[in-house]
């Protein structure tokens, strides 16, 4: 690249990645915070809350990079548009590759990255806390439980055990579970058992309670009924691997045999074209950022800030793939628009950067805007002149 291509480019990563680490920080956070209970709860160290903090972050990072690299670049062209950089570059001739060919480059090999993220790391990183999870389950009910009293596992979800045996041996067991609004359960055995892998939970000899929504009731026994330790689910006794747990081999060519497959193929349909489909975002969000910011105009014009506007059609775009996604799992007719969606902002996106177009808003939301803007600013002046008045006397 030439050296303003560079210089474009620096400027373009440095706002990228400031814009990525905070807000990564926080939804990082408030996603590691909603499992610090567990962790907690069944005594784990801080060594096993930091591997499982580790597990979660592959997970975040695909939803958070796409509007990191809008905002970062919108910031950038903004910014370089207010010092007068982009009234110079059109000035002095140069191509507008100059301005396009950086932006392109970081959104590309943030999209390759992304889809690494998505298929490779996500995957096994989900597994891994999974099993974190369901192993402190395990020494939840193996160890650290009371015997002969009552305990709260999740929100809605209770346990009480008789009596604790050695190798993972529970007698009287007894699990109540409220979770889903349509059917509350209530299990009761004589005798229940963890695996070696601490991963599953096996009631034998017992019955289980359901009592529907309508308040009918009915009494189900069992010689042996299991639970997936890591979502505490009913299982047939396997591990249960979800669609977001499998490799993208797996997804191209499912087993036809699986169990998790023959229950629910639309819920693998639909995660094999979020992977193969949310790499395109961060190249679609870095071209809506060429369009709103990337010619340069007067300060003076009543409109909206670049970076509202380039949010709004970025979470429009997210919010209506995401949409689509969800409609595969039950439909196979949308999978084309899957990609036909972003294809189709992108391909706009690109037209209007070829023929020189501006997005413009139309005349009645921009008087709107530049209305409600003076009395913004009109009433921040008054503010100020009355604190200033005030601070006088």
């Amino acid at each position: 690249m030439k050296l303003l291509e560079l210089y474009i480019f620096r400027r373009a990563f440095q706002m990228f990645f400031i814009t990525l680490i905070p807000v990564l920080t926080i939804i990082w956070t408030i996603q590691v915070l909603g499992r610090i209970n567990l962790v907690t709860d069944t005594g784990q160290s801080m060594g096993s809350f930091a591997l499982l903090a580790t597990f979660i972050l592959p997970t975040i990072i695909p939803v958070v990079l796409p509007f990191a690299i809008v905002i970062g670049v919108t910031q950038t062209l903004n910014a370089m548009n207010n010092d007068s950089e982009l009234a110079v570059i059109d000035a002095a001739g140069a191509p507008r590759s100059i301005l396009y060919r950086p932006v392109m480059v970081l959104a590309i090999g943030m999209a390759a990255f992304s889809f690494l993220i998505t298929n490779f790391v996500e995957p096994a990183s989900r597994t891994k806390a999974r099993d974190m999870v369901a192993e402190a389950y395990a020494d939840l009910l193996s160890s650290v439980i009371e015997e002969k009293t009552f305990r709260s596992i999740e929100d809605n979800l209770y346990v009480q055990i008789s009596e604790r045996h050695s190798g993972r041996i529970l007698k009287g067991l007894f699990l109540v579970d409220y979770r889903d609004p349509n059917m509350d359960l209530i299990y009761y055995a004589r005798e229940g058992s963890i695996d070696e892998n601490g991963t599953t939970l096996t009631m034998r000899d017992g019955e289980v309670h359901r009592k529907a929504k309508d308040g009918r009731i009915s009494v189900v026994k069992f010689l042996s009924y299991a639970f997936d330790l890591s979502s505490m689910n009913e299982t047939t006794g396997d591990k249960t691997v979800f669609s977001s747990d499998r490799s993208l081999a797996f997804l191209l060519k499912p087993d036809p045999t699986d169990k998790v497959f023959l229950h629910a193929p639309g819920a693998f349909r639909s995660e094999l074209h979020r992977r193969l489909s949310d790499w395109m975002l961060p190249v679609v969000f870095a071209l809506i950022s060429l369009v709103v910011a990337g010619n340069a105009r007067s300060s003076r014009r009543a409109r909206l800030h670049p970076m509202v506007l380039a949010l709004i059609l970025a979470f429009a775009l997210r919010w209506l793939s995401f949409y689509i996604v969800n409609l595969t799992k039950t439909s196979a007719a949308a999978v084309p628009f899957v990609y036909l969606v972003p294809g189709a902002f992108g391909v706009v996106c690109i037209v209007m950067l070829m023929t020189n177009r501006q997005l413009r808003m139309p005349p009645v939301i921009a008087n709107l805007t530049g209305h409600w803007m003076n009395r913004a600013e009109r009433g921040l002046r008054q503010m100020a002149s009355d604190a200033k008045e005030g601070g006088q006397s």
